[in-house]
């Protein structure tokens, strides 16, 4: 899986220019770049030749870089492909994935061409069939990212999604349990509100829990929330370093656990403490090359 942080992915449309020249000094830790959603049909082959250009002069520093294009059966798809190649796409975002052969397909089309033989795929899980496909999606080539949709799901299903998103709990922890698996990248679904700092606080606060490694974006007012709630607090660090500490001392004396602050620590706690610890620093180091 990627090491780096993916605290807060910010979506930012393909076809302005000026958020795309501001989106190199936020403090996202990713940011999607837009051809599909964002993109009105009448702008996508100005929006389209804007990113290409854009992505081969800007400096968005060591955050994750990720094309959002439109599907491969749209009109727009293939030539998104064939103009984001020049700029050499760090991973292609690929929307309305239903199935393994979707991903394949573009997979094929990168596999084409020399310029995109290091470009990965993230796939936009969205729809019904997605979800119910999500494990063998998540092993199809290239994959190295989950990206949750969650207003397309909940429209497909016809659900009405409040506080704690109850009615999308399976599709969430789905695509988790598959995306661990497979050792890729999971990222939760945005919160429209953008102005409601509590809810998203609190969403934000869930898909932690969950286990999601952050969260897509919005608005830039949303990334201070998203890259607090999904970092490790000082307590969680200071408990990590007394967890390795204390089974390293009780496995110096021949014993295979150790107590701390009266609860065991086995190996699997200490695993879970390094990984924790490694995400800290990782953290660190984006934060200090942005």
């Amino acid at each position: 899986m990627d090491p780096r942080p993916f605290r807060s992915v910010l979506y930012i449309p393909g076809s302005k220019e000026r958020a795309l020249e501001k989106a190199q000094n936020l403090a996202a830790d990713a940011i999607i770049f837009d051809l599909e959603d964002a993109v009105a049909p009448e702008e996508k082959a100005n929006a389209r030749t804007l990113l290409a250009r854009t992505l081969a002069e800007a400096d968005y520093g060591r955050r994750a870089k990720l094309v959002r294009i439109n599907a491969l059966s749209t009109e727009w798809g293939a030539d998104d492909v064939a103009a984001m190649a020049a700029a050499r796409p760090e991973a292609i975002l690929l929307p309305k994935v239903d199935n393994p052969d979707d991903i394949a397909a573009l997979a094929n089309k990168l596999d084409s061409r020399s310029e995109t033989a290091k470009t990965r795929i993230w796939a936009m899980m969205e729809t019904p069939r997605g979800i119910l496909n999500a494990a063998a999606i998540a092993a199809a080539p290239r994959m190295a990212g989950f990206v949750l949709g969650t207003n397309d799901l909940a429209k497909d299903l016809g659900c009405r999604v409040g506080p704690g998103r109850v009615v999308l709990q399976t599709a969430l922890q789905t695509c988790l349990l598959a995306a661990r698996a497979a050792g890729i990248v999971a990222v939760d679904g945005v919160y429209n509100a953008f102005k409601d700092e509590d809810g998203l606080r609190a969403e934000c606060e869930e898909g932690r829990d969950l286990g999601f490694d952050g969260k897509t974006l919005i608005h830039p007012a949303q990334i201070a929330i998203a890259n607090s709630v999904f970092a490790p607090t000082a307590d969680e660090i200071d408990l990590a370093n007394r967890q390795i500490a204390a089974f390293d001392a009780a496995t110096a004396e021949g014993q295979g656990v150790a107590v701390l602050d009266g609860k065991i620590v086995e190996n699997l706690h200490v695993a879970s403490a390094r990984r924790l610890l490694a995400r800290a620093q990782a953290i660190e180091t984006l934060e200090g090359a942005v």
